[in-house]
Order: C-alpha cells, then sequence, then structure tokens
C-alpha cells in the first residue's frame, strides 16, 4: 500500500522507528516494535492519516505478514482503479480486530474468506460497488460488535447469521430481499438497527420485542406489509423509528401502540397507507421531538394531549383524513414554525380564541379555516392564517426561542451519532 508522501513499503524494518504517518507501532513484552495499525484515507483534514492516490493504490498481499496487525483502515484509496476486496486479507490472523474499507470503490462479491478473521469486532465495507449475497461465512465472527455493509449492491437476504454481541447492524441502501428474519430477536445487545432502502417484504417480525437495548431502528423504504407491530412498543430504550414508505396493509395504529417508549424522539410513520385514528399513547411521549404521519389516511381528530408535547420541534399531518379543532396553543406553533404541516386535511380548523392565528408568520399557508362555531361542524371559513408578528419579532415565550434552537438540531445530532459510533 502507498500514501502520498510516505512511499511506505512493507519491506522496510524500521518503520516504527521513523513515525510514519499513517502506521502505528507497539512494543512486545521484550521491547520489539511491531506494527499493529495502518490507517490511511482522511475523514477529515484535521485527521493524522496521510491521504491515498486513488490512482495507483493498491493493497499489498505483504500485509499478511504483520502478525499484531489489530487495525486496518482504508478510505477513498482505489476509486480510480477499482478492484476486488483482497481474498488474502483473511489471512492475517485473529489479531486484527478492525477492518474499515469505506468508500472505495471495491467491486465483486465479499470473500468468504474475511470468515476467518474470527478477532474482529468491527467490519466496516461502506459505500462500495459490492455485489452478491452476504456470506454464511461472517457467522464465524462470534465477537463483532459493528457490521457496516450499507451503501452497496447487495442482494438475497439477511438470514442464518447469528452475531451474539453485536451492537451496529446496517445494511441499509443494497438490493436485499426476502423477509426480515425472526433470527433478530436474537441479537441482544443491538443498539442500532438500520434495514432501509432495500426490497425487503413481509411483516415485522414479533421476535424484535427482545430488542431491549435498541435506541435506533430504521426499517423505512422497503415493501413491508401486515399489520402494524404491537411488539415495537416493548422496545423501552427506543429514541428513533423510522417505518417510512412501507405499504402496511391498510392497517391502523394500535391504540396503545407505543406505551411505555418514554424515551422516544423521533417518529416517522409516512406514507404507510395508514388508516384509523391518531392513537394518544402518541401524546403521553415526553421526549419526542420530531414526529411525521403524513401521506396517509388517518382521520378522526388530533388527540387533545398532543399539546402537551413540550419538545415537540416538527410535526407533519399533511395529507391525511384528519377533522375537527387543531389543539395547539401559540407558543406551541410559535415553537414548530415552518416544520407544522397540516395542509390537506380539508376537516381541520383552527378555534377563534385559541390564539392559534398569532404563533404563525405571514409565510405560512396552512390552508385550513376558523371553525364555523354556528352549529355545523362540517362548515369552514376559508381564512388563511396569518401573523402578527415577522421573522425578526420576539417570540411569544423567551424561554420558547432557545428550546426551539435545541430542537431544530438535535435529531440531527442524533443520527450523526449513530454515523460515526465505533469507527
Amino acid at each position: 500500500m502507498r500514501a502520498t508522501g510516505n512511499d511506505w513499503a512493507t519491506d522496510i524494518p524500521d518503520v516504527c522507528r521513523g513515525r510514519w504517518h499513517g502506521i502505528d507501532c507497539m512494543p512486545d513484552k521484550d521491547n520489539v516494535y511491531h506494527v499493529v495499525s495502518l490507517s490511511f484515507g482522511a475523514l477529515s483534514d484535521d485527521t493524522a492519516f496521510p491521504t491515498c492516490d486513488p490512482t495507483r493504490s493498491y493493497i499489498s498481499p505483504s500485509i499478511t505478514k504483520l502478525p499484531y496487525l489489530k487495525t486496518s483502515f482504508f478510505y477513498r484509496c482505489f476509486n480510480y482503479n477499482p478492484q476486488p476486496i483482497p481474498t488474502f486479507l483473511g489471512q492475517i490472523g485473529t489479531s486484527l480486530q478492525t477492518l474499515v474499507l469505506r468508500e472505495n470503490g471495491h467491486v465483486g462479491p465479499i470473500p468468504t474468506e474475511l470468515g476467518n478473521l474470527t478477532g474482529l469486532r468491527i467490519l466496516n465495507l461502506h459505500k462500495n460497488n459490492l455485489n452478491g449475497s452476504i456470506p454464511s461465512s461472517l457467522a464465524r465472527i462470534t465477537g463483532l460488535r459493528s457490521l457496516d455493509l450499507s451503501s452497496n449492491k447487495l442482494t438475497g437476504s439477511f438470514s442464518g447469521l447469528t452475531f451474539p454481541v453485536l451492537n451496529i447492524l446496517d445494511l441499509s441502501q443494497n438490493l436485499l430481499m426476502g423477509s426480515i428474519s425472526s433470527s433478530l430477536g436474537s441479537y441482544k445487545s443491538l443498539i442500532k438497527l438500520d434495514l432501509s432502502h432495500n426490497r425487503l417484504t413481509g411483516p415485522i417480525p414479533d421476535t424484535m420485542h427482545s430488542l431491549i437495548d435498541l435506541i435506533l431502528m430504521d426499517l423505512s423504504y422497503n415493501r413491508l406489509s401486515g399489520p402494524f407491530p404491537t411488539s415495537l412498543k416493548s422496545l423501552i430504550s427506543l429514541q428513533a423509528l423510522n417505518l417510512k414508505g412501507n405499504p402496511m396493509s391498510s392497517t391502523a395504529i394500535p391504540r396503545d401502540g407505543f406505551d411505555g417508549m418514554k424515551g422516544l424522539m423521533i417518529l416517522i410513520l409516512s406514507n404507510m397507507n395508514l388508516h384509523g385514528p391518531v392513537p394518544e399513547s402518541i401524546g403521553k411521549l415526553p421526549n419526542l421531538r420530531v414526529l411525521y404521519l403524513d401521506g396517509n389516511h388517518l382521520n378522526g381528530s388530533i388527540p387533545m394531549n398532543f399539546k402537551d408535547l413540550k419538545n415537540l420541534s416538527e410535526l407533519r399531518l399533511n395529507d391525511n383524513r384528519l377533522t375537527g379543532s387543531v389543539p395547539f396553543s401559540r407558543e406551541m406553533v410559535w415553537r414548530m414554525r415552518r416544520k407544522l404541516k397540516f395542509n390537506n386535511n380539508p376537516g381541520l380548523c383552527y378555534d377563534s380564541n385559541s390564539g392559534f392565528e398569532n404563533g404563525l408568520d405571514a409565510t405560512s399557508n396552512f390552508g385550513i379555516g376558523l371553525c364555523d362555531t354556528t352549529g355545523s361542524s362540517s362548515a369552514r371559513t376559508i381564512q388563511h392564517l396569518s401573523s402578527s408578528y415577522n421573522e425578526n419579532s420576539t417570540p411569544p415565550s423567551a424561554n420558547v426561542s432557545s428550546a426551539a434552537v435545541h430542537d431544530r438540531w438535535f435529531p440531527l445530532a442524533l443520527f450523526m451519532l449513530f454515523t460515526l459510533i465505533l469507527l
């Protein structure tokens, strides 16, 4: 492997003594130094890793002569010289704990030989051009903590593989088919599960209820069907749930579907063909910050307890069949402002006594009118909401303004956390 500015080759015996960038060494008990880490390809400008020459870089078989190697990290090193993942990497030995080959343009299948690296804790092959199925040999890596095969062209199903201590599983943005394996329920240590943007079908298995340490679950943009899974309410540690874009067979959200999920911060159920009322159990989620229920066939009124969602910063209820009065105060509307959407609900209106219209700016146009108080529940005065203040005006509550700033960025920070974790 060559790195720009290094001209390092594996046959230089005193490489540790020279303090080469991207190469870390550690002494053994006899004070003999050995290469323990190879890291090439900077993730940012402030990292110490040397960048690669993507037109000439390659992984040399000499890497297998580093018996103490624990970390092998290559990022954007082979983009202009596409090559398969070398099968000889499986000969490095059980000392290797981290293998990261991110965004390298690797082609072909995942080598079955990688299953020989039984000491691995982290395997990251994110964003290459890998195809074929996920090799069953990976199941031999029983101590694996993080498996990221996302953004490739992998096909087949993910079944028959068991990783008893796995914390992170990311298979998103592939071409995986079949049903979600019920064996996922045995992944007791899982904290992040991302199977989004695949072609998975069938119901969400009931065995998922045992994933009580799970913090993030993203199954969006698949072809999942069946009834809305009642087992999800057992996921007491869950903070982010995204099921967007799955046709759930005209199902209703269970009345108690979210009981016990007190830590939930992000709930995305858009475009799922959901019917029936919005359950009050959603209004009992004290930490909820982002709620998307748009693009469904939900009917009835917005639950009154939604006004108690003090941390809510984004709400989408648009494109449904909701009716009745919107139960939000002007402080709540100020907090969400343009991130509050409930257009295309012809039966929705606002109460003139709520002060609701005072919480909107002049650019907002929700298409709802003033509730008719003359006795006809169906009649609406089509009066678009306007503002009593502009973008630079003082908010109804000074405390709301600071909370809005926090809420705006918190969901993004949460997802970034899981993107970077264990790398």
